[in-house]
């Protein structure tokens, strides 16, 4: 029986050396992306750290949690159902949806707005069926200064010192790790006898970019430390 035997065409070094490139360039091409994708999950976990925080003192220490003293602060809050979310509406007032610090006086409507930098934590709290989500204004801002909201749902408060029992966690800031993380704690401050005055507050300090294993969450409760 004779053997089909197909000539190779006279340019199949070029044909090989064009493959050959297409493959390298592909692998290169992947690994761009892959370093792009890590780097962009890096930068996004990192910033977050340098924001601004609220000043706090610890009091006491436990293998559980912390006891933490809060300096005053100001915040935006806003309460909103279930079904509906506060951030956009209080980023939307960072990012200048509020009225300017300045009075303009003209004969025609003139818009101001003044942009805020972000600063952490966000927090979150439940009560009644209603959701609570605050802002922490930086340092240099008071219920004197703070732009005015546009949006009326946002209120700008001053809080006085205040004692927080808090739980660090890293994963997801989702409602089930709350949920585990704040009966922790809650038994936790049972066991010391220590009584929290309102219901647990979720904290949460990066953006949703940001590796699971690298976030920074709190749970926290207010407590009666006098």
């Amino acid at each position: 029986m004779n053997k089909l035997v197909f000539p190779l065409p006279k340019d199949s070094d070029k044909v090989n050396r064009t493959v050959e490139n297409m493959i390298k360039q592909r692998n290169s091409t992947r690994f761009s992306l892959l370093m792009l994708a890590i780097f962009m999950c890096l930068t996004a976990s990192v910033p977050a750290m340098s924001y601004e925080e609220p000043e706090y003192t610890i009091i006491k220490k436990t293998d559980v949690y912390e006891v933490r003293l809060y300096g005053k602060r100001t915040i935006a809050e806003i309460t909103y159902s279930e079904e509906n979310s506060g951030f956009r509406a209080l980023f939307d007032y960072i990012s200048g949806a509020n009225k300017g610090l300045e009075e303009v006086e003209m004969t025609v409507p003139v818009t101001q707005s003044t942009e805020i930098d972000m600063t952490v934590p966000v927090t979150q709290s439940s009560a009644d069926g209603k959701m609570s989500m605050r802002f922490f204004l930086p340092k240099q801002y008071s219920t004197q200064n703070a732009p005015e909201p546009n949006d009326t749902r946002i209120k700008i408060i001053d809080l006085p010192e205040e004692y927080f029992a808090v739980i660090s966690y890293s994963g997801f800031a989702s409602d089930s790790n709350f949920e585990e993380q704040y009966k922790v704690l809650e038994a936790a401050l049972t066991r010391d006898g220590l009584v929290a005055l309102g219901p647990p507050m979720k904290a949460t300090y990066n953006s949703p970019f940001t590796f699971p294993f690298l976030r920074r969450n709190e749970a926290m409760f207010a407590l009666d430390w006098n």
